[in-house]
């Protein structure tokens, strides 16, 4: 891994906190009818992508990726410009990718910038929700369905985004490159061959990733902060086994499957793995820290300080939303095991998802993982391919691009670098050496996220702000007056 840059980040905490980029358009909270073409085609993509099930197993990515190719030549895109890439996955899944590049002048001698979200949601059972998930419903300010905030947003902003500035006849001074994959939620092996097998399609001299960062709301609706994705955290699966002889269940023996695995499963409750800080949590918890405030921003400040603050990392431990910033953490998702009501369990297997912090390897924690068990008859398999991903450098001309997008409609926001706790297709990009950035226009509550959850949703407002986002961000980064 590339070593990181600690002076440039930690300074520009404090020196982006301060960006306001005032701007006489911005929106304010009253209501708007969104009554502009260009809204109202950005609603019809997101209506139409929200009715597509595109979650594994339901073969309907390829038909949105078809949608949206369609959509783009519609819109003007030269049929050679515009790629739909299937794949069948491991599993044998018929999925499929979209690459749309919209070409510059050259004029800036850079490589495209990389515009990434994808198409794939996690399934929703539709007798669990309240309303329909596959089916947008707007109500009380807010839209509902699966995807309307993971990643269908993303999508359907950038594409309507490429859509307008054809219309208005923009030419960027570099090209502009789409990349949607079709398997982020399961495999990522979209993302993979997108900066592999077609890397020719997709390279890059950075990304911005529009299935991460974003900006946090008040609970009385005023932004607090918005985060800039700069690295995220290692995602890998364990399936964690004890088998037995078994037998029959009128002659109980001592060494059964299920309780053996219930204890390793309680001993890996009760561990903690070490505290880190790098330099993109150290800027996190720094400038997060006087905008937190309370027991929980006293300790945000003091574990940037002191990384072995105890019981600062205490505090943290016991915060969702904070504890993926401060070290791996491992934790039981599933539970199987057993054959029959009335036999002895012959094996017991639980499924142990990680998020590892960068810098540590995926045969670090799995041997930890083994450590902490104190089961040598413990069987532990690795699922799937995780792969470790470097940090991006801090970029001052994206961060510069992002503040004005962010003055646009939320203006006097501070901006804060920061490590994901979760994993994206960001990884796979970073990986093959494309610097990938997390950012979108999306503010939200934190008690309106439901991502992979019920009744998914984002602000109506949410939606059409992130509409004057991403012109500006990309009119910044790649139009005449450009800077970096």
């Amino acid at each position: 891994m590339p070593s990181h840059r600690s002076a440039p980040i930690r300074h520009l905490a404090a020196a982006v906190l301060v960006l306001g980029f005032p701007c006489a358009g911005a929106s304010q909270e009253s209501s708007a009818d969104y009554t502009e073409p260009y809204q109202q085609r950005a609603l019809d993509i997101y209506r139409t992508l929200i009715g597509m099930r595109t979650a594994a197993g339901e073969d309907q990515v390829p038909a949105a990726a078809a949608y949206l190719a369609d959509v783009f030549r519609e819109g003007g895109f030269p049929s050679e410009d515009v790629h739909v890439l299937p794949l069948t996955t491991e599993e044998g899944e018929e999925v499929a990718s979209l690459v749309v590049r919209y070409r510059g002048d050259g004029s800036s001698g850079a490589k495209p910038i990389l515009l990434t979200a994808h198409l794939d949601v996690v399934d929703a059972l539709p007798e669990d929700w309240e309303r329909s998930p596959f089916a947008l419903v707007e109500e009380d300010g807010y839209f509902f369905g699966r995807g309307t905030s993971d990643d269908k947003f993303g999508v359907a902003q950038l594409t309507a985004t490429f859509l307008r500035f054809k219309d208005e006849g923009f030419v960027p001074t570099r090209d502009l490159v789409l990349a949607f994959s079709g398997d982020e939620e399961s495999g990522m092996e979209t993302a993979q061959a997108l900066v592999g097998a077609h890397r020719a399609l997709t390279d890059a001299e950075f990304a911005l990733n529009a299935d991460a960062g974003g900006g946090t709301l008040g609970p009385d609706g005023s932004p607090l902060t918005y985060l800039v994705q700069t690295s995220e955290k290692t995602y890998a699966t364990f399936e964690l086994t004890v088998t037995n002889p078994g037998g029959h269940s009128s002659m109980p023996r001592s060494d059964n499957a299920i309780y053996e695995l219930a204890g390793v499963l309680k001993r890996l409750e009760s561990y903690r793995f070490p505290v880190q800080v790098n330099d993109a949590t150290r800027a996190y918890f720094e400038a997060s820290a006087p905008i937190v405030g309370g027991r929980v921003g006293e300790a945000m400040a003091r574990l940037a300080t002191d990384p072995t603050d105890e019981d600062a990392a205490g505090v943290l431990w016991h915060e969702p939303a904070e504890v993926g910033m401060t070290r791996t953490t491992c934790i039981a998702t599933m539970l199987r095991g057993g054959h029959a009501e009335n036999a002895l369990p012959q094996s017991a297997t639980a499924t142990v998802n990680c998020r590892i912090f960068p810098g540590v390897s995926v045969e670090e924690v799995r041997s930890v993982i083994q450590e902490v068990a104190a089961n040598p008859s413990l069987k532990i398999r690795t699922l799937g391919h995780p792969v470790e991903s470097p940090t991006s450098p801090v970029r001052q001309d994206v961060l510069n691009a992002v503040a004005a997008g962010v003055a646009r409609i939320r203006p006097g926001t501070p901006l804060i670098p920061y490590q994901a706790p979760y994993g994206t297709d960001g990884i796979h990009y970073r990986r093959a050496g494309i610097p990938t950035y997390g950012v979108m226009g999306l503010f939200m509550k934190d008690a309106d996220r439901f991502e992979h959850g019920l009744n998914e949703r984002v602000p109506v407002r949410g939606f059409y702000d992130a509409l004057e986002f991403w012109p500006v961000v990309l009119r910044r980064l790649a139009g005449r007056a450009s800077t970096s």
